[in-house]
């Protein structure tokens, strides 16, 4: 038992057919250790919620007419999901870390958000011009990055998102970018020291390092083909680029001495040659890639060795959503099994309604397995802007009159908290030039690159 629950598990579907459904393998013995049949999400339209859910917006379902549906899974108590229909299909989805707000966008270009644990429609507004392609939260949660067909990316506050008072108008923008010539594959997000960083990938062949509050590009990495797919190793100074050639380009993140934003492939990347068709999605699994493709393969990598580890085929049509998991998450819980701290999911409302009205259906399951990694705050808000978030939080609390509200408005009160974290940092970060950046990478990348002698701090 002791073995199985440090093991990891890959949940996979496909965004073509809805008979392929989520499939989870064993990644150490290749076995299916669960199958989840009539299911097919969009790109991106796969995540897994607290380790306990599995969510996926449904490409090819037909819940209501012109509309969509987003069904959510318990991993562990084997049951019908909850089946949520939207007011338009919904292709890319994502959560905060903490599991509190889901947000989906649709091929219109609009937006929608709810919170998890109410099922509550919070808003929607028109986010972009075309589709939405791909979007996800910064690691503290306080800020939304969406990225478009037309090669848009736009980022923004989720205090301005959670405004109630405003939620039936346009929320502020933060900033956005058109650099980008093509739609946008793939959107992560990491930290480099004081710094919080983004990296876009786009059909144009190239992946773009962005600072995430202020939007200023910082650098411009450019391959011979389109990029697919883009992962971050885990200690996050190496990139992994998955062309539509089927090969995949690993790239160092190193921002200590940027002279030339603009920085070709050739000269620091090496090349993972395993697939023959496009990659579609890229992910870890502790230290080891995992690589699917348009030839019915994913492939388990040994990084350091360049080598594949295991290749599993998936004969039924290509994989575009991987999604790691603890295997201890499909251990059962029994329906006579009392378990604290219950985790609570709900049905996702299709229209906004009156704040104290409720769905009726929800899911409860353990959130003691759940690993909620929290972002420190290294900044400190000026007097003016902890005013404003002073007042924001006492008019927010003052329109709370309903008993039904209470549960919620505390939940939201801890995420708003996170919120104004967020903020604080965007106004810091705007006083913080480049050059002022810390170099706090390590060099791991020189197992990658022998030749390279940046040895100072070995692992």
């Amino acid at each position: 038992m002791g073995e199985k629950m440090k093991k990891e598990a890959l949940v996979v579907c496909s965004d073509k057919s809805t008979g392929i459904g989520i499939t989870v393998w064993d990644l150490e013995t290749g076995e299916q250790l669960l199958h989840i049949p009539t299911c097919a999400a969009a790109p991106h339209g796969l995540f897994c919620l607290r380790n306990q859910f599995i969510v996926a917006s449904q490409s090819n379902r037909h819940g209501s007419l012109g509309g969509g549906s987003i069904f959510i899974w318990p991993l562990n108590k084997p049951q019908s999901p909850l089946r949520s229909y939207t007011m338009e299909a919904i292709g890319p989805i994502s959560c905060t870390k903490d599991g509190i707000y889901i947000a989906g966008g649709a091929p219109s270009g609009n937006v929608y958000l709810w919170e998890v644990t109410s099922g509550r429609f919070l808003r929607t507004w028109h986010a972009h011009h075309k589709s939405l392609k791909c979007m996800v939260f910064s690691d503290d949660d306080s800020l939304l990055i969406c990225g478009c067909t037309d090669g848009i990316i736009c980022v923004w506050s989720m205090i301005s998102l959670l405004d109630e008072e405003h939620s039936g108008s346009s929320p502020s923008l933060l900033h956005y970018s058109s650099e980008h010539r093509s739609s946008i594959t793939g959107l992560v997000t990491m930290s480099a020291g004081a710094s919080s960083i983004f990296v876009s990938s786009s059909l144009d062949g190239s992946c773009k390092v962005w600072e995430l509050v202020s939007g200023r590009l910082l650098r411009t990495l450019v391959y011979p083909t389109s990029v697919a797919a883009i992962a971050l190793h885990p200690l996050e100074q190496l990139l992994f680029s998955g062309n539509v050639n089927g090969k995949i380009f690993a790239n160092v993140l190193d921002f200590g001495a940027v002279e030339d934003p603009f920085v070709t492939t050739e000269d620091h990347a090496f090349v993972l040659k395993g697939h023959n068709e496009s990659i579609t999605a890229l992910t870890f699994s502790g230290f080891h890639l995992i690589s699917a493709s348009e030839d019915f393969t994913f492939c388990l990598w040994d990084i350091l060795n360049r080598v594949v580890l295991r290749r599993f085929n998936n004969r039924k049509g290509a994989l575009t959503n991987m999604v790691v998991i603890n295997q201890s998450s499909l251990l059962p819980i029994s329906n006579h099994q009392r378990v604290p701290n219950q985790f609570q999911v709900s049905l996702l409302q299709k229209y906004p309604q009156p704040s104290n009205s409720g769905t009726g259906i929800t899911m409860f399951l353990s959130s003691s397995a759940c690993h909620n990694k929290q972002t420190p705050s290294y900044f400190h808000g000026n007097n003016l802007l902890d005013h404003l978030i002073s007042e924001s939080r006492r008019n927010t609390c003052n329109a709370a009159n309903e008993t039904g509200e209470k549960h919620r408005r505390s939940t939201m009160g801890d995420k708003h908290d996170k919120a104004c974290n967020g903020y604080k940092q965007a106004f810091a970060m705007s006083f913080v030039g480049y050059d002022a950046m810390p170099v706090a990478m390590q060099p791991l990348w020189a197992r990658f690159f022998p030749k390279e002698k940046k040895t100072e701090n070995p692992l």
